[in-house]
């Protein structure tokens, strides 16, 4: 059985000598490059990467989450595009963060983006034999807001675990809204920017990575946001699980206080021994001041990808190489 995992919190990586992965398309606010996923095959000695590129609103009809990509990499630090989607192919207002899954015959690529029918995130995957050759048109429905029993559903992470996938995505709790709430909730086709709901983390699970079976509303959720008041009051979105050395898991997740950080959310740490109950490590303040953390263990080293705020008021994306994270050697 997994030992109970530790409650002291580690210090946070020095990330000083991290460099730049992307840039953003202008050095203006509004425009982002960011919402890493890694992943590292060591057969292959190769780091693939899917990140995001956004506009501000209003932006020539061009705004939001307008691209996605994914890319391949030698060293971990340069990379060059493979494949990517542009949002009008998805018929969509907006992407978010993608998340690629290898398997034995090929990959998963988990695709976070607004639904057009009704204006809430949801879920979809494509697979394909190789990571530059997806076909759009062959994939199929994974999560939904309807299926889930929430207002949204995006911002996958997958773990895979014993021939299990594990899934672990951002959901817009449903809640009693008023006529006029209503209204309000999907009209700009993003309710996490309207203080509406709060958006913790829910699990779902797959044989395959395409049938992920759940309870539906909050028994699906595992990482809650914190009390009122606190600095992940609004938001808790798990963006990394590792191993905590100790036979249980720790968990990145982004945390904000209001809609008003819903840009800006910053970094906590959580632990858990089951993946099904996480505790909040960060309950004082954040641990870094980062968005969409993930790591990876490659060639001895950890790498660490986030998105993160320039002075300009733009995000880049960049990665930090470490001995150590979070107390742990790879």
């Amino acid at each position: 059985m997994p030992t109970t995992a530790p409650r002291t919190l580690p210090a946070p990586p020095d990330l000083s000598d991290s460099v730049l992965v992307r840039a953003p398309e202008r050095p203006l606010p509004g425009y982002w490059a960011g919402c890493p996923g890694i992943r590292y095959e060591a057969d292959r000695d190769r780091f693939l990467l899917t990140y995001r590129e956004r506009r501000p609103r209003g932006t020539d009809g061009q705004d939001r989450g307008w691209r996605c990509a994914v890319a391949e990499s030698r060293d971990g630090v340069e990379f060059h595009d493979v494949w990517s989607v542009e949002r009008a192919e998805l018929d969509s207002p907006s992407m978010e963060r993608f998340a690629l899954l290898p398997r034995d015959d090929g990959y998963l690529l988990h695709l976070s983006y607004v639904d057009p029918a009704d204006n809430r995130w949801r879920i979809d995957a494509v697979r394909a034999g190789a990571p530059d050759s997806f076909d759009l048109a062959t994939r199929t429905p994974v999560l939904t807001a309807a299926g889930t029993g929430t207002e949204g559903v995006k911002d996958p992470y997958l773990l895979e675990l014993d021939g299990t996938v594990e899934m672990f995505s951002t959901v817009s709790r449903t809640r009693a809204f008023t006529a006029e709430e209503q209204e309000l909730a999907h009209a700009d086709a993003d309710i996490h920017t309207t203080g509406l709901t709060v958006q913790p983390t829910a699990r779902a699970d797959s044989p395959d990575g395409l049938r992920f079976t759940a309870p539906p509303g909050r028994a699906a959720e595992v990482l809650d946001v914190g009390p009122p008041g606190a600095w992940d009051a609004y938001e808790a979105r798990i963006t990394a699980v590792l191993p905590d050395g100790r036979g249980g898991w720790l968990a990145l997740y982004d945390g904000s206080a209001d809609a008003a950080g819903n840009y800006e959310e910053r970094c906590g740490l959580a632990v858990s021994t089951d993946l099904r109950e996480w505790h909040r490590l960060t309950t004082d303040g954040p641990w870094l001041d980062v968005r969409y953390a993930d790591v990876v263990a490659a060639r001895g080293r950890w790498y660490l990808y986030y998105e993160q705020t320039r002075p300009d008021g733009a995000h880049e994306l960049r990665v930090a190489v470490l001995d150590e994270f979070a107390g742990l050697r790879p």
